[in-house]
Order: C-alpha cells, then structure tokens, then sequence
C-alpha cells in the first residue's frame, strides 16, 4: 500500500526513522512533534509536512500514528482541542505505538469509538536499530477490520506484525516482553561477572555458551558491551523502570505474581541512583562490581 496520507506524532529515537520509512513507501506523510526543530530536520530530510498541533497533522490523514513517552504524554496528544482525534475524520485508523498502560488503551479506543475513528495499541519491540532498519515487531491490540487496514503501512517498518486481541492486548503482550527481557539481563549480567571474578575470558565463555540453551538476543547483541562496561547502545534504564512500572501494576491487578521482575525492577533503581538514567538497560552488571 503506498500513497495513503498519513500523520505521524512523535520524532524520537524510535518515531523519527518509523515516518521516515513511512515517506520513503511512498505515503504522503505530515508530522509534529514538540520539539519543531525536529520536525524541521525530519521535514527536510524526507520532503514531508510539518504542521504545529496534533490535530492539524491528523486532518485528512487515513492513518495517525503516534509514539511518544508515556501514558501523560499519549493523553496531551490524543484528546483535547489540540489532539489527534480532534483532527480526525469519520473512518480513520489511529495506530499508537507508545508503550503505555492497557487501561489508557483501551480509554483510547472508547475515545476513538465515539468520533467513527479505528484504534489500534501497537507498541513496538527492537528499539532504535530496529526502527532505523525496519525491522520491528509490533503486538498490536484491537479490531480485526482496522488491524487488517493498517497493516500494509505498519509493514514499512516491521518484521513482524500480530493481532494479539481487544483493545489492551497490545500493551500487554509488551508487559510479558519487557518481563522476559528484564529476567535475561539479570541472569546475562550475574553470568558475566561471574566468569571475569573467575579469570576466565567473557567473550570465549560467550562464544562458546551462545551456542547453547542460554543463547538470548540479549547475549548475542550486549554481552560483549557489557563486559567492557559500555552502555550506550540500547533502550535506557528510565524508560525501562517506565515499563517494568506498568507490567508490576498490571500483575497486581491480575494477581499474577512477578517476584523476579519487582526484584530487577529495584535493582535498575540502584543503576539510576549510580547516574544511569541513559545507559542502556545491560548496565545492570554495574551494580555487581
């Protein structure tokens, strides 16, 4: 699908490279962003439309995308006169990529219900190297008929795509993700302090045991980093106690237990309290030496 008009809000690390690849598809793309000097850059950069409030990006637009920080910064522009559904047109999809509760999604999709407008909760897995090479994978939350609309143009910039149920279902699939990651960056970081403590050479333990059961993405892509204590190359410790955040209040209102997760959760608390806001989320072996 290509040609379609499309609004995208949010230029970050992860929305600039999405829009971009929305452009190069051919879609007739306009952004905004808060920062109108990023919006500038990306205007310059892929020939779009910039336009100074969510509302007047979305008007028109078949498809509004948004990724920007967290749950307060989804709210400012989703609703209100200057929010995306506020520009919206009967029939449209709005696709939201941010990481947020499910609880705002699915207020989202009610909000959108009562203008005509499709929602879909979208966040994204494979950060910025992801966005940057198209290749992410997207766990999406909704109706069937807006998933199947929106997925060609979703397709720009992803390697996979699933509908993983109602409005929330989204956001959740992402909570278990962020879970799971956290759990194997723990274990990853004991694992490689334990190994340099006993003398013996980290990336040959590495090599070695990544051709086994403990492979993970996170050893084959941050091991080595971390075991010469570098930490600029991934998703950042803030926005992962932002995450983890919203899994352990899910959990709690499930009941479904996450002693693990709460315990690394702590633990990236002591990285930021070390000024680790912006490491990447593998600095958690800085605490163990």
């Amino acid at each position: 699908m290509s040609g379609s008009k499309v609004a995208f809000i949010g230029l970050g690390v992860m929305g600039y490279p999405m829009a971009g690849h929305l452009a190069v598809a051919g879609h007739d793309v306009t952004v905004y962003n808060r920062t109108t000097a990023k919006a500038d850059q990306w205007v310059g950069e892929h020939k779009g439309r910039s336009a100074p409030t969510p509302a007047e990006a979305a008007k028109n637009a078949a498809f509004v995308f948004m990724c920007v920080g967290n749950d307060a910064d989804l709210r400012a522009v989703s609703l209100g006169d200057g929010g995306v559904l506020a520009g919206m047109s009967e029939g449209a999809i709005l696709i939201d990529h941010t990481t947020v509760s499910a609880g705002l999604a699915r207020e989202l999709d009610g909000a959108a219900r009562s203008k005509g407008v499709g929602f879909l909760d979208a966040p994204v897995s494979g950060g910025q190297a992801g966005a940057v090479n198209g290749a992410l994978t997207i766990m999406v939350g909704g109706h069937k008929a807006s998933f199947d609309q929106a997925l060609p143009v979703m397709d720009c910039y992803a390697k996979r795509v699933r509908l993983m149920g109602e409005a929330g279902a989204g956001q959740l699939t992402k909570a278990v993700n962020q879970i799971c990651i956290a759990g194997v960056l723990q274990g990853l970081a004991e694992g490689l302090n334990f190994a340099q403590a006993a003398g013996l050479d980290a990336d040959a333990v590495v090599d070695v045991i990544s051709q086994g059961a403990a492979q993970s993405w996170q050893m084959d892509n941050r091991a080595a980093t971390m075991a010469k204590g570098e930490f600029e190359f991934g998703f950042a410790v803030d926005w992962m106690r932002k995450d983890l955040a919203i899994a352990l209040n899910a959990g709690r209102d499930m009941g479904a237990s996450l002693p693990l997760t709460a315990l690394v959760d702590q633990f990236y608390a002591d990285v930021q309290a070390k000024g680790g806001q912006r490491w990447d989320t593998s600095s958690l072996i800085t605490r163990l030496r």
